[in-house]
This record gives C-alpha cells, sequence and structure tokens, in this order.
C-alpha cells in the first residue's frame, strides 16, 4: 500500500499566518472556535468548499457564505445542509466528515473569513526545482511502450497522477502532484504553431498551486521531471501552441501566470483583479478556465467572477497584448467546437454557454441553458437535424442541453438548443468519440447514492437513454468522468472513493464502447477522477 500524502496546508497556513493573534472570533455576534477547531475548520473549507463557494466566501457556482447569511441560517440548518447537500448541486458530505468537523464547519462559515496573503513572482521561483536536466531528456521513449495510448489519470486526495497503460490496463507509476490536482494538460497538435514530441509532456495543476512537468518518455521513476508553485490556490492550466510557454491560473491569488515550459521558471505575472460585467470590482477575480486557442497564438483564460474573457497573445511576453471580452458571469470550464474557432464556455451562475470567436477575438453568442451548465472538457458530435452540435450536463438539474455549433455549415441551427435530454440527477461531465454512436453523461452531484453512482447514455440520434450503468454499488464512492481510448472502442469511468480517501480502493471501470458491457476494473487507485487519453487529447479529441 502506498503512502498518501496530505501537502495541502499551504493555503491553510498562509491564512493562519495572516490571522495570527485572531481569538478566532471578530465579533460578539459570531460564534467562537478554538484555534485548533478553527484551523481545521479552515483547511477543511478549503479543501472542499472554497471551490465553489470561494476563499472570502463571496460565492460563485455556490451560494455567498459571508457571515450576514449564514448567521440567518443558523447552526443547526448548516450542518443538515453540509451533511446532506441540496437538489441545486451541492454533494453531500455526511460520508466525509465526522459530526464534529460538520459542527465546526458550519461554525466557521458563521464567522468573518480570514484574507489569505499575496504571491510574488520571487516566491513562486524560489519553489522551482528540476528533477532531470533538459540534457538528459531521451531523444525517443525509453519503455517501449505504447504511449499515445496512456491514460493520465488524477488521484485526488492522494495527491497523485497515475499513468496507466492503455493497452495493457496496467498502472506504470504513480507520481507526486500537488494536492488535489484539477487539470492535467500536454501538448497538443497546434494549426498555427508547432510544438517538438506533441504529446510528449504533460503539466499538472493542484488545488494547491503546485505545476509539475511528466515526460511519458523517461522510465516510470524518472517521469516527473520538474516542478514549480504559482499560487496558493489554483485550477487549470494549458501549454502554447510552440510547446514553450505554459500557463496558470490562480483562484488565490487572483492571477495568471507564464512559465517556461522547459524549466517551468515562472516568467510573469498578470493580476486578473477587476470590474465584472455589472462594473463592481472584484477582489477575488478567480481564473477558472485555461485553454489554447488551436488557431491563434494565443491563450483564453476565463476569469470567474468578472465574466470576462482574456484572449493572451504568447508571441512577446515583454509587450503582453490581451483582448478582454465581457460575456457573463460565473465563467467556469469550456471546449472548442470542432473547427477550433469557437470556444464555448459555461457561465454557470448565469445558466447560460458563451461562445467566444477566437478568429475575431469578440463575443459570437450567448445560449440560455438551465441551471449551473458543467461541460467539463466538453463533447462534440453530429445530430442528423442540427448537424454538428455540443453538449453539456448541469451541477443543477438532471439535464444535458444540446446546441448547433456550426456557423458556416449550418447556421440556422448555429449556437440555437437542439433539444435536451432529461436525466437522473444533475452530472459534472459529458463525453463521446468521434466513432460511437452514444454519449455519456454522469451524475455526480445528485445526493442519492444510487444515481451518484450511476452514468447514463443516450443515442445520438434517437436522443433516448439507451442505459443506465451502475458503475459501483459501494458505500462512499461515486461515478464520475468517462473518457475514450485512442479508437474510440472503451470507455473507461472513474469510481471515485470520496470516503476511504486514504486508500486505494478507487478504481477505473472500462466499458465496450458499442456493447456498454463491463470489460475490465482497474483497481489499486486512490481517489481517482479525471483522466485523459493521450492520443485524444493531443488531437482535440471532444
Amino acid at each position: 500500500m502506498k503512502t498518501i500524502k496530505y501537502s495541502l496546508s499551504v493555503l491553510g497556513l498562509a491564512i493562519g499566518m495572516a490571522a495570527t493573534g485572531l481569538s478566532m472570533s471578530v465579533s460578539a455576534t459570531e460564534p467562537t472556535l478554538s484555534k485548533a477547531d478553527f484551523e481545521d475548520a479552515q483547511l477543511h473549507y478549503f479543501q472542499r468548499c472554497a471551490g465553489c463557494h470561494g476563499v472570502l466566501r463571496k460565492g460563485a457556482t455556490g451560494k455567498n457564505l459571508e457571515p450576514e447569511n449564514t448567521l440567518k441560517k443558523g447552526q443547526s440548518r448548516l450542518e443538515k445542509i453540509i451533511s446532506l447537500g441540496t437538489e441545486g448541486g451541492m454533494n453531500n458530505f455526511d460520508d466525509i466528515f465526522s459530526e464534529k468537523e460538520i459542527s465546526n464547519l458550519a461554525t466557521f462559515i458563521q464567522m468573518t473569513p480570514p484574507v489569505p496573503p499575496e504571491m510574488s513572482l520571487e516566491q513562486m521561483r524560489s519553489h522551482t526545482k528540476e528533477y532531470v536536466s533538459p540534457k538528459d531528456y531521451p531523444t525517443k521513449p525509453l519503455h517501449g511502450l505504447n504511449w499515445k495510448n496512456f491514460f493520465v489519470v488524477i488521484e485526488r486526495d492522494a495527491g497523485t497522477a497515475a499513468i496507466i497503460d492503455g493497452d495493457t490496463k496496467k498502472i506504470i507509476t504513480h507520481i507526486d502532484t500537488g494536492y488535489a490536482v484539477h487539470v492535467i494538460k500536454g501538448t497538443e497538435h497546434h494549426k498555427v504553431d508547432h510544438a517538438k514530441d506533441v504529446g510528449r509532456f504533460w503539466y499538472t495543476i493542484g488545488r494547491d498551486g503546485k505545476v509539475n512537468k511528466i515526460d511519458l518518455w523517461q522510465t516510470p521513476d524518472k517521469m516527473l521531471v520538474a516542478e514549480t508553485k504559482m499560487a496558493y490556490d489554483a485550477r487549470d492550466i494549458a501549454v502554447s501552441g510552440d510547446g514553450k510557454y505554459v500557463i496558470a491560473g490562480g483562484y488565490w491569488p487572483a492571477h495568471f501566470v507564464i512559465m517556461d515550459a522547459v524549466t517551468l521558471n515562472p516568467l510573469k505575472v498578470v493580476s486578473t483583479r477587476g470590474y465584472n460585467t455589472k462594473g463592481e470590482f472584484i477582489n477575488e477575480a478567480r481564473v477558472a478556465a485555461i485553454y489554447t486557442s488551436p488557431l491563434t497564438s494565443s491563450f483564453i483564460v476565463a476569469v470567474k467572477e468578472t465574466g470576462q474573457m482574456l484572449q493572451v497573445d504568447y508571441t512577446d511576453l515583454d509587450n503582453l497584448t490581451i483582448t478582454s471580452i465581457a460575456s457573463a458571469e460565473f465563467l467556469h470550464d469550456g471546449f472548442f467546437d470542432p473547427s477550433g474557432r469557437y470556444f464555448q464556455i459555461a457561465a454557470n451562475a448565469s445558466n447560460k454557454m458563451v461562445v467566444i470567436d477566437t478568429v475575431k477575438r469578440k463575443l459570437e453568442a450567448m445560449i440560455e441553458v438551465d441551471a449551473l451548465p458543467h461541460p467539463g472538457p466538453g463533447a462534440n458530435w453530429i445530430d442528423k437535424e442540427c448537424g454538428p452540435v455540443g453538449g453539456t450536463t448541469h451541477l443543477g438539474i438532471g439535464l444535458v442541453s444540446v446546441w448547433g455549433n456550426d456557423p458556416m455549415g449550418h447556421p440556422d441551427k448555429a449556437w440555437k438548443l437542439c433539444y435536451e435530454v432529461e436525466t437522473d440527477g444533475a452530472g459534472a461531465f459529458i463525453r463521446t468519440h468521434e466513432t460511437s454512436q452514444y454519449v455519456w453523461a454522469d451524475q455526480l452531484k445528485h445526493p442519492e447514492p444510487e444515481i451518484q453512482q450511476s452514468v447514463q447514455v443516450f443515442d445520438k440520434d434517437t436522443h433516448e437513454i439507451v442505459k443506465t450503468i451502475r458503475v459501483t454499488t459501494d458505500p462512499g464512492k461515486a461515478a464520475l468522468h468517462m473518457e475514450f481510448n485512442d479508437d474510440g472502442s472503451e470507455v473507461w469511468v472513474s469510481v471515485w472513493n470520496r470516503k476511504d480517501a486514504k486508500s486505494p480502493t478507487g478504481e477505473i471501470v472500462i466499458y465496450d464502447a458499442k456493447t456498454l458491457k463491463e470489460l475490465h476494473r482497474i483497481k489499486g487507485l486512490t481517489t481517482p477522477t479525471g483522466k485523459f487519453n493521450v492520443h485524444n487529447r493531443m488531437n482535440h479529441k471532444t
């Protein structure tokens, strides 16, 4: 059994230092906690709550949790919400936290939130480490395996990434990463710029702001080649089309950082604080999605709270050109259409899918969808009536919304809802493959275990659900995030062991993409969540 590391508490410590001297109560009307309970609750809030509600608790995808709102609900009501979740998209936490931890967390969110410190470029550079010198990088793969069918798998709570051979289904290695890695991205084929050895290098971003560089050509013991740290809390990362730069965005501090892709040395930091679409100044203006535009030499940076899409030209870092495109709050995650021109991103608190034309660098459209859209890496396919379409699941309702996304070939259907598919529960991820007849949607956000542990599959032509697959029946586990293998013949689904998060009891379950029958279970994984097939991601398969 491998050792599980919990190195997350960097932000917790940083906040703690900023709050040193507090009696853990700011006003007489607020409840109090002991110093130890305060620190534990603060850490648990950061681990499980801050992503949706914000470090400063002003709300985004989740509700505002400042004391003026939480004190009205009171201790008992807050404990119930944390324990059981809500049908609006919040998970239950009674299978993760103890009764005391839930009680402390309910008390903590009735207290004034401590403000974390900032992070300078010099501080970031002090974390940069080299594990393998670039001069020692191999000129060809050293392991003799089909690395283009590798799966790079996030082991969330373990603070590791697993590399799995898609051919043999064997775990090649577990690589130490930052805590709760949110996204792993590699170099991709680009229409304008051209990187060397596309698909070879992969970069992780953790919720502790740590960035890791992985070289899939190395032997398993040397695949981690470099690391740095660009924030206390972060969510997304991308690699420039020429492979020269890596960009990552901070949840705290509110900034994005451009790094040298070879060494991971931070080169440029840009604040994202500013005004939202209503003209209100936002201090906690977090960077959510970051992608590389396939048709231009630029990054796409989504600033969650301001509703601004930033298109950042990476050809001249000294004279950085940034186009700010106003859309809607709160921007979260998205994906490109098949042409690579249009970026489709969820503004989930506005119940919209925002479409950005990355060639003209302007807002193309906003599509009205249902409660809290969340496409994850997204899905594109061909519909008999609407032609090319894109789709999203929703955090707030069991529904898949599908819209036309081909303004050149099907202008009358473009950026309009084509149809909707009702599912049993709210979900976070949707996936398909160009060779598949089916679209897969998870139901991660539903509080009932039977639904949370099942994924649903619907037919591209009939729009009907053809099968509900119960991926696991184990208590405290959830099914999420589908990914196809390189040729589209298999679908891999994660079983996330949320309750037993310190042990390798998680799995990936593999299904036949045509018959929908189970083929294999890969065991020995700790809290597996997102996973990314090298071939599909380097070729923009969505």
